[in-house]
């Protein structure tokens, strides 16, 4: 409460000091919103169109995460005699950043002692009671005191000031107290402190003004994207009576308009794709830091020249030709006529266009309602009614261009309609193995002629409520399943057949196998109906890589992962489908790896022709050639390694018997075994050369026969 009273005493002395005038207190034209283009990433393209008249300023009013998409999209055109000279709008510095240009160093919560010392030195007039002085702040301290007749401690705030007569006064701080502020400019220093934390809770409004010069009555267009709600899209499917009419399809749209002004006669575009888009901080001011750095005291710092220049290239040259009209680095040279593709107009130029919207006249009183004319009127007369938008492709993106103009207040919403058309749709029952609950669907093609953008629908059958769904983008012509309710008359039921089948391909080529094998797979459904009426059920099968289909079945549809049977169920009975599929598995062998096995496996399935019999059985006659000698090398090297072995151990012996009696007759004895050994170790490495020559040779022949074989045959029936 003291920070309050002092705070306000403060206020309402700084309050009677003239306020300045501000161009904000001005009234300049308003731009009204005559386009609007909302997109579905939360972004919208907005166009205003005024008139003004000779010099004018007009005003177009943001809040602040609008101005910075604002800024980074902003075009503005004169469309007469003029130009635009000039845009601005009320920056918003952070508070404490903005605080640090005033002369009172408060922050954005002072207390009464931050205050009263902010203003040492200052010329006040304090009253106490009976007690009053004028002069200047000395000091602002707290003391502790005892009251006397509690013996509590209490801290108080005592004020010291130096009068005009040169005394030093002392005043207590306390609700009584009131200090007045001497000096006028300190007054407007304080007002403008209070003014700035004011405006910290003030509603969040950026107001841009765009000055316009020129001659006589003219157009200003102004244009620029800002973030909005993302628009949402609804669909109501009828299901007529009469079995000759096609289904009905009306599409919404749920616009909201949350920019802070009202859309008047507004033409409203809905385009389904998301562009990309960003959001950068352009509105707030960015203060950099940088460092402090002393100047020598003996730094001098004189003029300098710099040398002209002589010669540019052409490109530099381009570069640093002004443009005409620039004014102020704004350009505002685009003068006259209008701006092909950017205000939408009848002839369907710009990304909104559209024709104009003629009201019906109102229709005749309808028949009785249940009676078949009602329902016949029922549907002609919402057809007549529902004024729909036109679509066209924009790229990858589709626009809704309402033929309508609507209106909007600000923070309303509308429903608005885009799409009335007649479709293609068969009523069936969806069945998937993987969720086993049959559900109602209609199988649809998109005869609207307009891309469908995602949304939720309704379906309406015998003039009530049938179910609802979910629906993602379909294109025109596209087809369709949307599931809207539970079918309780449909029971299917499945049963699986595997059946691993024979060779049904044998390829040989330069020593390489490959033995191809089918898997196959029978899947039986059975469908009952105990409805009495016929139904057609959409069965949904897995489509699984690299399986075909036998016996010439072909599914209604296929998409990505899955493949989609129709069947017809008569009422009350059962139908069956029968989906057989074929793998090829395939198995590939080196000829090197064959063995008696293989060979007599293959012979049985009777899979090879008799020359190519007799070659695999040459071949392992090769193979086992190699393979002895093989083994009469490792037989050999054997040898070798034992000899060598017993030649390390008598020559160790020999280095024992050294000095002793026996050395003599046993050297010798040694010398005897070890010259026979080496002898013998000769021989074997002869044989083993030897036999190694006939072995490359072997290899060879293998190879050679492997090469020639060439053989490539499929077996029907298999």
């Amino acid at each position: 409460m003291r920070i309050l009273a002092v705070i306000l005493s403060f206020a309402l002395v700084a309050s009677a000091q003239p306020k300045p005038t501000t161009t904000e207190d001005a009234t300049p034209g308003h731009l009204p919103v005559k386009r609007v283009v909302l997109y579905k990433n939360g972004v919208g393209y907005f166009e205003h169109v005024g008139r003004v008249r000779g010099t004018q300023d007009v005003n177009i009013d943001f809040t602040t995460s609008q101005l910075d998409d604002v800024l980074k999209s902003l075009t503005i055109v004169d469309l007469g005699e003029g130009r635009v000279t000039g845009v601005r709008y009320n920056s918003t510095a952070p508070l404490d950043q903005r605080l640090r240009g005033l002369r009172l160093p408060l922050g954005e919560q002072p207390t009464r002692e931050q205050l009263l010392n902010a203003l040492r030195g200052a010329r006040v007039e304090v009253r106490n009671g009976s007690a009053s002085a004028i002069g200047k702040i000395l000091s602002v301290e707290t003391r502790e005191r005892k009251n006397s007749r509690t013996d509590e401690t209490i801290q108080t705030t005592e004020l010291a000031l130096i009068t005009d007569s040169g005394e030093l006064r002392t005043f207590e701080i306390n609700p009584g107290t009131t200090v007045r502020i001497a000096e006028a400019d300190l007054a407007r220093e304080l007002n403008r402190y209070l003014g700035m934390v004011s405006s910290s809770r003030a509603k969040d409004v950026r107001r841009m003004t765009i000055s316009a010069t020129g001659t006589g009555d003219r157009d200003l267009f102004v244009s620029y994207i800002s973030e909005v709600p993302i628009w949402k899209t609804t669909y109501r499917i009828v299901i007529p009576t009469d079995s000759s009419r096609l289904p009905l399809l009306q599409g919404w749209a749920v616009v909201d308009n949350t920019i802070g002004e009202d859309w008047k006669d507004v033409k409203l575009s809905l385009v389904a794709g998301a562009p990309q888009s960003f959001v950068q901080n352009l509105s707030t001011p960015y203060y950099a830091r940088r460092p402090v750095i002393g100047l020598p005291q003996t730094a001098q710092l004189a003029p300098q020249t710099h040398q002209a220049t002589v010669e540019l290239s052409e490109s530099h040259v381009d570069s640093l030709v002004s443009p005409k009209g620039i004014v102020g680095g704004v350009p505002g040279g685009v003068r006259g006529g209008s701006i092909g593709g950017m205000i939408g107009s009848g002839s369907g130029a710009g990304i909104g266009a559209g024709r104009g919207f003629t009201a019906p006249s109102a229709p005749p009183p309808p028949p009785a309602p249940g009676t078949n004319e009602f329902n016949v009127a029922k549907n002609s007369y919402m057809e007549s009614q529902f004024e729909s938008a036109s679509g066209r492709e924009i790229g990858e993106l589709f626009s809704y261009d309402l033929k309508q103009p609507i209106t909007i207040g600000k923070d309303q919403s509308a429903l608005v309609p885009i799409v009335q058309a007649r479709i293609e749709a068969q009523k069936v029952t969806l069945w998937n193995e993987r969720e086993r609950t049959p559900r109602n669907a209609l199988w649809m093609r998109n005869t609207s002629g307009a891309t469908l953008d995602s949304g939720s629908f309704s379906i309406v059958e015998g003039n009530s409520f049938a179910g609802e769904g979910l629906l993602e983008p379909i294109k025109p012509d596209e087809r369709r399943l949307l599931s809207y309710a539970g079918d309780s008359s449909i029971r299917i039921t499945s049963q699986d057949e595997s059946d691993p089948q024979p060779i049904s391909r044998v390829r040989i080529v330069r020593g390489l196998m490959t033995v191809t094998r089918q898997e196959r797979a029978k899947k039986t459904f059975t469908i009952h109906n105990s409805d009495k009426e016929a139904r057609n059920v959409v069965i949904e099968h897995p489509a699984r890589q690299g399986w075909k289909f036998i016996d010439g079945i072909k599914p209604e549809e296929s998409t990505e992962s899955l493949h989609r049977f129709l069947v017809k169920v008569e009422p009350n009975s059962n139908a069956k489908l029968e989906i057989a599929e074929f793998h090829p598995l395939e198995t590939r062998v080196y000829l090197t790896n064959l063995t008696s096995d293989d060979v007599i496996l293959y012979s049985r399935q009777r899979v090879l022709k008799p020359e190519i019999e007799t070659a695999f059985r040459k071949i392992l006659d090769q193979k086992n050639q190699i393979a002895g000698f093989d083994q009469q090398i490792s037989l050999r090297e054997q040898e070798v390694n034992s000899i060598s072995a017993d030649q390390d151990r008598v020559r160790e012996n020999m280095k024992a018997l050294k000095g002793s009696a026996e050395e003599k007759s046993l050297l010798q004895r040694y010398a005897t075994q070890l010259n026979s050994q080496e002898d013998r170790l000769i021989a074997l490495r002869k044989e083993v050369d030897s036999i190694r020559s006939q072995r490359e040779q072997a290899n060879k022949e293998l190879t050679r026969t492997l090469m020639d074989i060439s053989f490539d045959e499929e077996f029907a029936g298999q």
